[in-house]
């Protein structure tokens, strides 16, 4: 029996859970700071146990991945470098689904004198969009043509029938996160030229793209895009973009957000006893009770405009008091967005990932490539955040333990014996990108 160590138990941790333990040839071990958590994954099934663990205690961290063949790494990826380590220590393998940091990747030569692999960015993004996209491009130059722009994009939202707030998204954890990948730098290639973007002008920096089946979506830049030009082997490329999906409006609302002064972390004593309105009127400088028409002049943009009556939906212009337990712009933003944008019960969300491809052939024939994939949550089951993150990392676990998968050292998915049998066995599970090629006249 292969023994599988599971580090966390957070909310994409279950279809994870449930496909490992469905095979009785596995005992999987959840630990997890809250326990309980790691008990309701596990419950109902004999090859399955649930372990307290505090990540910071690394003895105990240590003894455990020597008590097992692999470790999955769900934790936060501060913890992820730590673990590896003992992962080499104990020649064990290792999963997660996170990006690989410079910690991780200096790992690459004791991960391969150790004889294991650690295989990252095994989710959905990153993951499903390295292997749906390496599965084109080596397809491409197995022909002999070159891709000379790719544009790639990603987005959770909610389906169709369950967008029903202003904002066109809904939150399922805490939107800290999302929230603070706003003040994220971007740089990518447009035209062999690189575009480099300060965090504070993301959102003003978007454009529209239409997806067959759900119209037209806004896509911002994700991050530094440039590195994947070596990452994907395609250094011929005049065009590197990956971006993020969200429904229309969004970067304009979040934009003013963070003109406001919303996404700030700074400590805000002043802010002790105030209400939401109060506090409003204080980041413009106005003790007004019209705090809408401030934000309004402030922003110099009309108090009629869609943006403003986002923000008075959301309740920036309410005297709802600000929470006791939070001091600081951020966590009153995140608390009020939780509150006013969560999944009702039996509500889905929605994966769309649309890879967009332009090919060149020696015979000077171009092609527009293009892969999407829309998946939907299930209904009063998981949703398709937890399925398209976790079921990916899933497969390549147990690929890597049938030895399937016996590549060394430090990966991510890019290789054909990595994506294509778990691109294969995702197709089975109605998780499937649909290609199709036009020729360029």
């Amino acid at each position: 029996m292969k023994k599988i160590l599971l580090l966390g138990a957070g909310l994409v941790s279950k279809p994870l859970t449930d496909y490992l333990l469905s095979n009785s040839d596995y005992e999987l071990t959840v630990a997890s700071r809250t326990v309980s958590k790691a008990e309701k994954l596990v419950e109902g099934h004999s090859n399955g146990r649930a372990l307290p663990l505090n990540i910071k205690n690394e003895d105990e961290l240590e003894k455990l991945i020597s008590e097992n063949d692999i470790a999955i790494s769900l934790v936060p990826y501060t913890y992820h470098t730590t673990v590896a380590k003992y992962c080499i220590k104990h020649k064990k393998d290792m999963v997660t689904t996170s990006y690989v940091s410079k910690d991780m990747a200096s790992l690459d030569d004791d991960a391969k004198n150790a004889g294991i692999i650690i295989l990252n960015e095994i989710g959905l993004d990153p993951g499903i969009d390295h292997m749906s996209a390496m599965r084109i491009i080596h397809d491409v130059h197995s022909k002999g043509g070159k891709i000379i722009s790719f544009r790639s994009y990603c987005g959770g939202l909610p389906a169709p029938e369950a967008n029903d707030n202003p904002f066109g998204y809904k939150f399922s954890w805490s939107p800290r996160g999302v929230v603070m990948a706003g003040g994220n730098n971007a740089r990518y290639l447009e035209d062999g030229k690189e575009v480099s973007i300060q965090g504070k002008d993301l959102f003003k920096n978007y454009y529209h793209i239409e997806i067959n089946g759900l119209g037209k979506l806004e896509a911002y830049p994700n991050r530094d895009s440039v590195p994947y030009i070596n990452t994907y082997g395609i250094e011929e490329t005049q065009t590197m973009y990956r971006g993020t999906l969200r429904n229309v409006g969004w970067c304009d609302t979040l934009k003013a957000i963070a003109d406001l002064g919303f996404i700030n972390e700074d400590v805000r004593d002043d802010a002790k006893g105030k209400t939401y309105r109060e506090f409003t009127g204080m980041l413009v400088g106005t003790t007004s009770k019209d705090v809408k028409t401030a934000v309004a002049g402030y922003l110099n943009i009309s108090p009629d405009s869609d943006v403003i009556k986002r923000l008075e939906w959301l309740g920036l212009f309410d005297d709802k008091p600000l929470p006791a337990d939070r001091n600081c712009a951020l966590d009153f933003l995140a608390d009020l967005m939780l509150e006013k944008m969560p999944y009702k019960d039996n509500e889905r969300d929605m994966i769309v990932l649309f890879h967009d491809f332009i090919a060149e052939y020696p015979n000077g024939k171009r092609e527009n490539i293009t892969s999407t994939l829309i998946d939907y949550g299930i209904p009063g089951g998981d949703s398709s955040m937890s399925r398209t993150v976790s079921l990916p990392a899933a497969i390549g676990t147990k690929l890597i333990l049938e030895g399937k998968i016996d590549v060394k050292g430090v990966h991510i998915p890019n290789l054909p014996e990595i994506y294509n049998p778990v691109l294969d066995e995702l197709e089975t599970m109605d998780i499937k990108c649909k290609e199709e090629v036009k020729e360029i006249k």
